[in-house]
């Protein structure tokens, strides 16, 4: 979706929003422009701004972070609590429902452990699934931008829930409401960690000072660069979801088939392979990132699983031995997406070539 813009951006190397409580120079000296007086002003104006974020407890790093957009997403990306409160990330909950009760898919607020998910769905609990309210999704945006802030929401691939489009149609509604600000929204054609990385990548971005719309454009760009891969411990709810048939499941329960399967460029889940046993579906998972990974020493690969964390830390050590890979998250899949894959899913994702 294109960039909406209500304002320009970029004519002046600062602004209210960048220096709080800075005067233009004119109202201080008048018509007297000379070097001294203008150099005074800076002086005066610099100090002033430090003094404010002392004053605040705001470090510098953390002022270039609040005061240049704020990035928003869905709870399905899977980021750490401690990531999200670093960068100050604005996440709408999709929500799950079990015995009558909703609880919103961020294990965080809602008081619900992912492995407790889990344990409801290995003893056949039925569990249903919900958007993002777009009551909730408006509050929290009217939110960000009634402090003057733009906004970059990264959703949910639409493929696979009606969310980017319902948090969309939000969007274009507060932009007549708010012109001045810009607002840019990315179908991340992704899920989990795969959304999550490209949040993360943005969120790096825009530590490096990039602008809201450099940042838009990059993710466009590159978001079919994001490689999702996983296997499942149960063939159930890929029966369930109608992604095999009721045969192949039973068949392939009783001869220990493990399925391998990839998310395409078109948010599509598709078949990799068959291998039998746990182990040859990870040894499948690592061989084809060897064909797919672009420096996969460089970047942060991610890693997400259904309450088999043992399976995810030798999957880690296996990538950092085979690619020399530094930086490997691990986190457990959330409980909206975890209900579709099931217990014992086991995720990859990573930058390379998804096609």
């Amino acid at each position: 979706m294109a960039i909406k813009k209500g304002r320009s951006v970029g004519k002046s190397s600062w602004s209210h929003r960048q220096t709080p409580y800075l005067l233009p120079v004119t109202t201080i000296w008048g018509k007297h422009n000379n070097k001294i007086k203008k150099r005074i002003a800076q002086i005066i104006i610099q100090n002033s701004f430090y003094f404010y974020l002392y004053a605040k407890n705001i470090s510098l790093e953390e002022w270039r972070i609040n005061m240049s957009f704020t990035i928003m997403t869905d709870s399905t990306a899977n980021l750490p609590q401690k990531m999200i409160e670093r960068e100050q990330i604005a996440v709408l909950s999709l929500t799950f429902h079990v015995d009558g009760c909703e609880y919103e898919g961020n294990p965080e607020t809602s008081g619900v452990a992912s492995e407790t998910v889990y344990q409801w769905l290995e003893e056949k609990k039925t569990i249903g699934t919900s958007m993002v309210n777009m009551d909730t999704a408006y509050g929290s945006a009217c939110h960000i931008l009634e402090r003057g802030e733009d906004l970059l929401y990264i959703g949910l691939a639409s493929h696979l829930s009606g969310t980017y489009q319902a948090v969309s149609l939000v969007l274009e509604e507060l932009q007549e409401k708010y012109p001045e600000q810009i607002i840019c929204m990315v179908d991340s054609q992704a899920a989990s960690f795969g959304e999550g990385l490209l949040v993360k990548f943005a969120a790096d971005l825009r530590r490096k000072g990039k602008s809201i719309e450099q940042v838009y454009r990059w993710c466009m760009k590159n978001r079919f660069h994001i490689c999702h891969e996983f296997t499942v411990g149960d063939l159930f709810y890929l029966k369930r979801g109608g992604r095999i048939s009721s045969t192949t499941a039973v068949i392939g329960t009783a001869l220990h088939v493990k399925p391998v399967l990839y998310m395409n460029e078109d948010g599509q889940v598709l078949q990799v392979g068959k291998v039998r046993g746990r182990k040859k579906a990870m040894d499948l998972l690592i061989s084809r990132m060897k064909e797919r990974a672009i420096d996969p020493e460089k970047h942060t690969v991610c890693i997400s699983h259904s309450g088999c964390r043992k399976d995810a830390e030798y999957l880690a050590a296996k990538i950092q031995e085979t690619f020399g890979t530094k930086h490997v998250m691990i986190s457990v899949l959330d409980p909206v997406i975890g209900i579709h894959a099931g217990p014992g899913a086991l995720a990859l994702f990573y930058y390379g070539n998804r096609q």
